[in-house]
């Protein structure tokens, strides 16, 4: 791939996974800098780029990445010294005016991993065989780990509103009462 060729790719693609990226950091700052490492590792390696997969190549490549630099994060964390008792957040996310806070929270309480293909699914539109890609496991997995991330998810709302429904109705449910 020439100079040219890949000037385009680049303009293609740097939407898409600069907010692939974005989604899993805290910062612009953050997105800016894994991206562009994303991009120079296609750049070395842009006579190898799979035709036809490269976007999902992008993606795999951006996750690799950016699993690299929460390890950097986290090396750079342990020499300084310790300021504050709570460990931040691994993953930051900006706060989306429409959607139910209860959603978030509901995501938040979830593993990463669960709340990782739930996100590449929803907020990144990526198909099963995508993440399949992406993550470097079949398609099938994929699948499994989705219908239980949701199942999980699910009954994490469900808590949620009864608890809310409870704190709201009150807790006596006695002799007489009639609960559904």
């Amino acid at each position: 791939m020439n100079e040219e060729a890949f000037r385009a790719f680049f303009t293609a693609n740097f939407g898409d996974v600069w907010a692939f990226i974005r989604r899993r950091v805290a910062t612009d700052e953050d997105a800016d800098d894994v991206t562009a490492d994303v991009f120079a590792v296609a750049w070395r390696r842009r006579e190898d780029l799979p035709s036809g997969a490269e976007r999902m190549w992008l993606f795999r490549t951006g996750y690799n990445v950016l699993a690299n630099f929460r390890r950097g994060v986290e090396r750079q964390r342990q020499l300084h010294l310790r300021i504050v008792s709570v460990d931040p957040p691994e993953v930051g996310y900006e706060a989306v005016a429409d959607v139910d806070q209860e959603l978030w929270s509901a995501l938040a309480a979830l593993s990463g991993s669960d709340r990782e293909l739930l996100l590449m699914q929803a907020w990144d539109g990526l198909e099963v065989a995508e993440i399949a890609a992406v993550l470097q496991v079949s398609a099938p997995t994929v699948s499994s780990r989705l219908y239980k991330a949701r199942d999980r998810l699910q009954r994490e709302l469900h808590r949620r509103d009864r608890q809310g429904r409870g704190n709201v109705q009150g807790e006596s449910h006695g002799k007489g009462s009639t609960r559904r």
